[in-house]
C-alpha cells in the first residue's frame, strides 16, 4: 500500500539495511518477551542469502518470517531453511483462494496462517468487508486448528474487535506507520493508539 512504501522509501533513503533490522532485532529480543516476526520481501532475503539470513533471525531472537510475495509452493527451499534454524514461516490467504490453496498453505505455515481480509494492497480502510466472516469460516473448517490472524485494513478499535472475534489474532501495519510519520511526535500518539487497541481487545 501507499504507507508502507513510502516508509520504506523514506527507511531506504536513510540507510536502513536487513542488518540493521537485524540489530534492533536483537535488541528488542532482549526487553520483551513475546514473538518476533521479521516481515520482508523475498529479493532482499534472498540477496542477503538464505542461509546466512535465517541463521542470523535465530542468533538475534526472531521467531519467524512473513514473506508476502512468496507464494507457498514455491518456498520449498526456505521452508527447510527455516525448519533446520527454528524458524517459523507464515504465509498468507487472500479472500479468492481454491481450498486446495488454503490446504496447502495450512500445511506450509508454521506458527499461524495470515489472512489478508481484502484483495489488493494493505491501507487504512474505513470499514472491514462484509464477507470477512465467510472468508474466516472457510479457512477455519479446511485448515483445521492452526490460529488465523487478520490483517489488511484494519485501522479502528471497532475493526480490531471485530476481526479478532472471528479469528486468533489481528495484524496492524499501516495505521502505526502513520502514527510514526511525524517523527517529533510521534510516541505519544502510537502509545495512545496501541493501548486503545488492546483495551478494546480485552474488553
Amino acid at each position: 500500500g501507499i504507507t508502507i512504501t513510502k516508509a520504506s522509501h523514506h527507511a531506504l533513503k536513510n540507510g536502513i539495511t536487513p542488518e540493521a533490522c537485524l540489530d534492533v532485532a536483537a535488541y528488542l529480543s532482549k526487553k520483551i518477551r513475546i514473538p518476533l516476526m521479521f516481515m520482508s520481501y523475498y529479493n532482499p532475503v534472498f540477496k542477503y542469502d538464505l542461509e546466512k539470513f535465517c541463521h542470523k533471525c535465530t542468533l538475534n531472537g526472531i521467531d519467524g518470517l512473513i514473506i508476502p510475495d512468496l507464494p507457498p509452493d514455491e518456498g520449498e527451499i526456505i521452508d527447510k531453511i527455516c525448519q533446520k534454524n527454528d524458524l517459523d514461516i507464515v504465509y498468507l490467504l487472500a479472500p479468492n483462494c481454491s481450498d486446495d490453496r488454503i490446504r496447502l498453505v495450512s500445511r506450509r505455515s508454521k506458527g499461524f496462517i495470515y489472512l489478508v481480509s481484502v484483495t489488493g494492497v494493505t491501507g487504512v480502510r474505513n470499514e472491514l468487508p462484509e464477507n470477512i466472516g465467510t472468508f474466516v469460516s472457510r479457512v477455519k473448517r479446511i485448515a483445521g486448528p492452526k490460529p488465523l490472524c487478520v490483517g489488511f485494513g484494519i485501522s479502528t478499535a471497532a475493526q480490531a474487535v471485530k476481526a479478532a472475534r472471528l479469528a486468533d489474532g489481528i495484524i496492524i501495519g499501516s495505521r502505526i506507520i502513520q502514527l510514526l510519520e511525524p517523527v517529533n511526535t510521534a510516541e505519544a500518539p502510537l502509545q495512545t493508539y496501541i493501548k486503545e487497541i488492546r483495551q478494546s481487545l480485552d474488553y
